[in-house]
Parts: structure tokens; C-alpha cells; sequence
């Protein structure tokens, strides 16, 4: 039986890509009998590396919650809780500072790319891969679903438990279940809030709809170009191949009706999460109820971790 764990930051309301590339891959993998204490955590400390989440620190944690109730997790059988929630996780952190070297934590791709298209590095995103690595570990973690610029940060996680390790037996090493699936923005790169090349499930139809027609596109039609067509691409995620041959015919109509189209199928495929979707965000002392449970069961097996690496470091 494996302990399975994934995370999502709380920078707003999932859009399309983490639908896709997070919250169904954690349906589909957590159906598997060998799979059990499935953990879904709120990383609402990670998500203040950038300081202007703060004011909606709390609602955008909601709105999480809200998506993967509506998209169909159930709230029974996966434990939610946010990162804020457990200091024993910040402590964690400390004693993993303090045995993880500055020089590597430099060499970190995310680091490296925040230091080249941002002004400001604050502390936090330099040692943002040792959070995670407190995430992870104090769990016990035995499945970890990430995204492929994520896996670096895990192997980080790895070599701080096998440190830990040749001091105190204390730690399972985690092992990644990449997300292989890379959904294309609007831009034709992958789908972020940062870069607001987004497709919102849950906004209003109006903006859906100017969120598709933002989409680029080749400027003629071309059946030899329709793979690398970024429009084709996200519409072929969603529709599947067995539509391939339906939505080339599409395609043939002129991409502008291509994107009316992609839109009705959009509005039809998720009607229901739409639905329950504005019927949970509706009621936010249910979701905090989740959230204090959540957090409340999750304790059981922070507490024990805790205890044992404070006894490892002789801080007991």
C-alpha cells in the first residue's frame, strides 16, 4: 500500500492545465487498491514567494478546494489541508536548512529562472525546494504527483531524507509520479496564471469565451500544419483522439469557427463541474470545515515525524 501526496499553490482558481494536468491524474492514479491516505495539500506558504497573493491568500485556497470538490474528489476519501495550517512543516524546514548546502540551492533551475526574469529575489524562493522537501518528507510520502519542473525539487527531498537518514533512520524515500501531459496556453507555452495565458473552466462564459479567442493560431490553414497548431492541440487534449478526423473538419471551416466551437465543447464538457462548483464556492464555512478536518487528521502523522526528527537533532 503507497501514501499518496500532491500539492497545489495557491495562486488562484485552477484553470484548464491544472484541471487536465493535476486534479484528473490524482482521480485516475488514487483509484488504484494499492494507493491509500490519498493527501492533497494547499501550499499557501509557497504560493507568498510573490507578496501580491497575500490578500487572497484565503480565498484562493477556497477556490482550490472548491475545483476539486467539483471536479469530483471526493473530500471522504482524500485529506486537504494547507500548508499554513501544520508549523511543525516550517520547522521541518529549519532543521533541513541546516543540512543542505547554499552553493546547491543557487544551481536550482526554478531559482535560476526566477533570477533571470525577476527584479527581486527574496529568501523564500531560494529556499523554496527545501519547503517542498518539508512538504513531502513530513508526510512520509511514498507517491508524489509533479510536474516535470517539479522533479528536481523531489530529488532534493530524496538527499535531505538520505541525510536525515544516516543519522536517524527516520524517512521512506518518495518517488515521483510525473505528469507527462503538457497543456498549452493561449500563448502556445504552458498554461500559467503568471504568464495569463490561461483558460478559466470556472469564469463567466464571456470570459471563456475572449480567453479561446485569444488563442494563436497559424494565419492560413494548413492540414500539413494542424499538429503544431496550438488551437488544435488544446482542443484534441480535451476532445480526444477519437474526434481527431470531427474536429479537422472543424478545422477546414476557418479557425475562427473552430474556436466557436472549441467553446460550445467547453461549456458542454463542464457544465456540471461549473455548477457545483458555484455551489461550493458559495459556502465557505463547509469548505473551512474541510480544511480544519483536514488539517486535524494530517496532525496524527506530523506529530509522530516531528517527534522523531527533534529526538534525531537531540532538540527533544
Amino acid at each position: 500500500m503507497y501514501k499518496f501526496l500532491t500539492g497545489i499553490k495557491s495562486t488562484g482558481r485552477p484553470h484548464l492545465g491544472n484541471v487536465l494536468g493535476v486534479i484528473y491524474p490524482t482521480i485516475f492514479l488514487t483509484k488504484n487498491e494499492k494507493v491509500k491516505n490519498n493527501l492533497i495539500l494547499i501550499a499557501n506558504l509557497h504560493s507568498l514567494t510573490n507578496l501580491k497573493y497575500i490578500k487572497r491568500n484565503k480565498t484562493n485556497a477556497y477556490n482550490i478546494l472548491a475545483v476539486c470538490l467539483a471536479c469530483g474528489i471526493d473530500s471522504q476519501k482524500f485529506i486537504f489541508y494547507r500548508q499554513s495550517d501544520l508549523p511543525e512543516v516550517t520547522e521541518l524546514f529549519w532543521f533541513f536548512s541546516l543540512i543542505f548546502p547554499y552553493k546547491r540551492l543557487k544551481l536550482v533551475h526554478s531559482f535560476k529562472e526566477n533570477v533571470r526574469t525577476k527584479h527581486i529575489i527574496n529568501t523564500g524562493i531560494l529556499t523554496y525546494p527545501i519547503l517542498m522537501a518539508a512538504d513531502i518528507l513530513i508526510t512520509k510520502a511514498e507517491l508524489v504527483l509533479v510536474g516535470k519542473d517539479q522533479l528536481q525539487h523531489l530529488e532534493i527531498a530524496r538527499k535531505i531524507a538520505k541525510k536525515i537518514n544516516n543519522i536517524k533512520k527516520i524517512f521512506t524515500l518518495p518517488k515521483a509520479i510525473g505528469i507527462d501531459k503538457l497543456i498549452p496556453g493561449t500563448d502556445g507555452t504552458k498554461m500559467s496564471k503568471t504568464k495569463k495565458n490561461i483558460i478559466d473552466l470556472f469564469a463567466s462564459k464571456q470570459e471563456i469565451k475572449n480567453q479561446i479567442m485569444k488563442i494563436n493560431t497559424h494565419k492560413k490553414f494548413s492540414t500539413k500544419d494542424l499538429l503544431k497548431d496550438n488551437l488544435y492541440q488544446i482542443y484534441i487534449i480535451l476532445a480526444g483522439k477519437k474526434n481527431k478526423e470531427k474536429i479537422t473538419k472543424t478545422f477546414k471551416m476557418g479557425y475562427q469557427h473552430a474556436k466557436e466551437e472549441l467553446y460550445s465543447f467547453i461549456i458542454n464538457k463542464f457544465k456540471i463541474e461549473r455548477i457545483l462548483y458555484k455551489y461550493y464556492i458559495k459556502r465557505t464555512n463547509k469548505l473551512e470545515t474541510i480544511f480544519k478536518q483536514g488539517a486535524k487528521n494530517i496532525k496524527k502523522i506530523v506529530n509522530s515525524t516531528i517527534s522523531e526528527v527533534r529526538k534525531a537533532f537531540e532538540c527533544n
